[in-house]
């Protein structure tokens, strides 16, 4: 591939990258480590596509050209294992969601990527992975494979983890994940086998675009802690169920607070805090059918939408709720036992309620709710206020 098409495409490439990235830094979920790790792949792609251009001055014999084509052959040897290590964390977060598990792997990745850095570094005198000859010419050099198989190997390792785990993962981001790994080695395969292509970077922009839109553009309305959805999701569906609703058909809201969650982080600490979040985002998935949206509304609170018009079923959702919650309780192991305080309701049409009308009056039941398990919880322990 001449110097010319090469600038195109990869200016092209870069080009997409910054649109993806700019989209993506509108994010309002910033805090989780998978949209890190993302914004990091961005950013590394576009590097290493800059880097590719200076690293095709190939056969130019003037001095300028020899320092260009040496130092981006270089750099771009230092950082291709990098960009198949942030997608082996990238798909590690989004199965786990585990810092812990995830800071262990980035042990034996920095491993890997310090031993790739001390190679291309010794490459420079002993041609290991390539050389440029006297006339400015790249050639490989007798481990060239070794430096292709670290990056296939971290690919690999990723597309394993995700068959291995496929019912961790979302079937909606089932797919994303595992193409990932397509384009890109099948660009290694041909650029192994033919000498003189090199689409591989380009075939990784396809890959990112790809998880852009199936997978991070939809995670902008995923709360980054349970992944449920989230406010901002939970308010444009309150105004798609009223502006949908009519006499023959509207629909139910339930706002919950995880009873005593203060004094759960305040005994516990915020790791457990968080546990309890997310083991409640699980409670409540498996307690309500797979069409009801459930969403965190910010802090410790939840609200779950559902297709019922009729107060009686709504009541039975409540009893279903509880009944799974002692359940939960009395197997879980927990130092600490989950309970809820809750308001509901059943949209009235007639009322022309609007979002922020409805919201306040399940938020005013959800607290007098509150208020009345409290005044039980200290009668039973003997307190009179």
């Amino acid at each position: 591939m001449n110097l010319v098409s090469n600038l195109v495409i990869n200016i092209y490439s870069i080009t997409l990258l910054v649109v993806i990235l700019c989209h993506s830094l509108k994010n309002n979920e910033k805090q989780s480590r998978q949209y890190k790790i993302f914004i990091m792949m961005l950013q590394i792609t576009i590097l290493m596509l800059i880097l590719d251009i200076l690293s095709r001055f190939d056969g130019k014999p003037n001095t300028v050209y020899t320092i260009i084509n040496h130092v981006g052959n270089f750099l771009i040897s230092l950082a291709s294992p990098i960009l198949a290590s942030l997608w082996l964390l990238y798909v590690d977060s989004q199965i786990f969601h585990e810092h812990k598990r995830t800071s262990r792997i980035s042990y034996l990745i920095l491993g890997i990527n310090v031993g790739n850095v001390i190679m291309v570094v010794l490459t420079q005198f002993f041609g290991w992975f390539y050389y440029i000859d006297s006339n400015n010419i790249y050639h490989r050099g007798p481990l060239f494979l070794l430096s292709a198989s670290i990056t296939v190997a971290l690919i690999a390792l990723a597309f394993v983890l995700i068959t291995v785990n496929q019912k961790n993962i979302e079937k909606k981001y089932y797919f994303s994940l595992v193409f990932f790994a397509v384009p890109p080695l099948i660009c290694i395969i041909l650029q192994v086998v033919f000498y003189g292509i090199s689409l591989m970077l380009n075939s990784v922009v396809l890959s990112l675009l790809i998880v852009f839109l199936n997978i991070q553009n939809q995670s902008m309305h995923i709360d980054y802690l349970t992944g449920i959805n989230n406010r901002k999701r939970l308010e444009a569906y309150l105004k798609q169920k009223v502006s949908t609703s009519n006499e023959n058909k509207t629909f139910s809201a339930i706002m919950m607070d995880l009873d005593d969650f203060k004094s759960i982080n305040d005994t516990f600490g915020h790791d457990v805090g968080d546990d309890a979040l997310k083991l409640t985002a699980k409670l409540l998935k498996n307690c309500t059918r797979s069409k009801d949206f459930i969403a965190r509304f910010g802090g410790d609170e939840f609200c779950i939408v559902l297709d019922i018009s009729n107060k009686n079923e709504l009541d039975c959702v409540i009893r279903r709720i509880n009944d799974c919650t002692k359940k939960y309780n009395e197997s879980s192991g927990k130092p600490y036992k989950i309970s809820f305080s809750m308001g509901y309701a059943v949209y009235d049409y007639n009322s022309r309620m609007s979002v922020e009308e409805f919201q306040k009056q399940i938020d005013i039941l959800m607290y007098e709710n509150k208020r009345i398990n409290k005044e039980i919880k200290n009668e039973n322990n003997g307190i009179h206020i």
